[in-house]
């Protein structure tokens, strides 16, 4: 069987998760989310970002969280700004756009958006009321191609975005490895102070299934559990997201997973960066995006699994390989003897 460097969630979950749900099964809880272990992962997570305004609320997945959340927020006539890497664009079949509001696409190098790129949007859009009003700004941390915002980044977008009337919202999928990668100086903290909205991405760092939708501004908090209930979103069994946020937050376990994550992939940036090779994007978290020749990436799939994200001419391709909370040494000792020995 191939060794998977597709992406962040083939395993299924940390066993303190699945430990923790084996202890509680039989006990009796309160339904949609009013359950102790809720309860308590939300006061965890509002103590560690020391925001107790913040209003936390647990979706079992990221599209739903970013459909659910812009749906929320934009006016039948307000639309999205998202890079044109964005996962709302290429990834989720539609989904904002199924709600009734226009995702509107910035190119970018790496994946982020600074204020440069928003105004180019939002002068393109002054035939008022002939076009969508531009009024949410969407990114990740880490981004699609694995690039991360520093806390200058992030301060810069916040302003503007409030000079502007404009609503910051941070996909936070892989927000874990985001904040733990060796060059990033952005905390959780900072990020809960910064952004309008934001989540903390479990399915892609230890739990099975598994965001944490973030609410810290209070005008966006009035009324978002109907918005919850009416997607479909609020689960009658809540306890069993409220458990697995409950075991992640304890003792840091969630960082702590992604850092593993980040420093499995780094292992193998360094090898591949000591045969000369270049890469698609300069990434420190769990998604590195080599090029490589052709022949040697046939080679490599023999052996493991990885897409190949982007044709760069006849003779090259870059790939993309994500590491994971759980991938092991060996996994990627052996991709690393094949860099070695082609």
């Amino acid at each position: 069987m191939k060794f998977s460097f597709k992406n962040d969630y083939s395993e299924g979950c940390h066993p303190n998760i699945l430990q923790a749900l084996l202890q509680s099964n039989l006990d009796q809880e309160a339904g949609y989310g009013e359950d102790r272990f809720c309860l308590q992962a939300k006061q965890l997570i509002k103590e560690k970002m020391n925001r107790k305004d913040s209003e936390i609320y647990f979706v079992s997945g990221g599209t739903q969280a970013n459909l659910i959340v812009i749906s929320s927020i934009l006016k039948p006539y307000q639309a999205a700004i998202s890079a044109s890497t964005g996962h709302v664009l290429n990834n989720e079949t539609g989904a904002i756009e199924a709600t009734g509001h226009k995702v509107l696409s910035v190119e970018t190098e790496d994946g982020k958006l600074r204020p440069s790129d928003i105004i180019q949007v939002l002068e393109g859009h002054r035939n008022v009321p002939h076009q969508v009003m531009p009024k949410l700004v969407y990114i990740s941390n880490s981004t699609e191609l694995g690039t991360v915002y520093n806390t200058k980044e992030l301060e810069d977008l916040s302003s503007f975005c409030k000079e502007n009337n404009l609503y910051l919202f941070m996909d936070g999928a892989r927000l874990g490895h985001g904040l733990t990668a060796e060059i990033s100086d952005l905390t959780l903290e900072k990020v809960a102070q910064l952004t309008d909205v934001f989540y903390l991405g479990g399915t892609k760092n230890g739990a099975l299934i598994g965001e944490a939708i973030v609410i810290n501004n209070p005008v966006l908090q009035e009324d978002f559990g109907f918005h919850i209930k009416q997607k479909g979103a609020m689960l009658a069994k809540g306890r069993l997201l409220g458990i697995q946020f409950l075991e992640l937050m304890k003792n840091n376990l969630y960082f702590d997973l992604a850092r593993h994550a980040n420093q499995q992939a780094m292992k193998i940036k360094n090898a591949l960066q000591e045969k000369g090779a270049s890469f698609l994007s300069d990434t420190y978290t769990n998604q590195i995006f080599p090029i490589l020749n052709n022949d040697l990436i046939e080679v490599l799939s023999e052996k493991f699994e990885f897409y190949v994200w982007k044709k760069i001419d006849e003779e090259s391709s870059a790939i993309r390989l994500i590491t994971s909370w759980n991938t092991p040494d060996q996994g990627v000792e052996d991709f690393i003897e094949i860099i070695k020995n082609n």
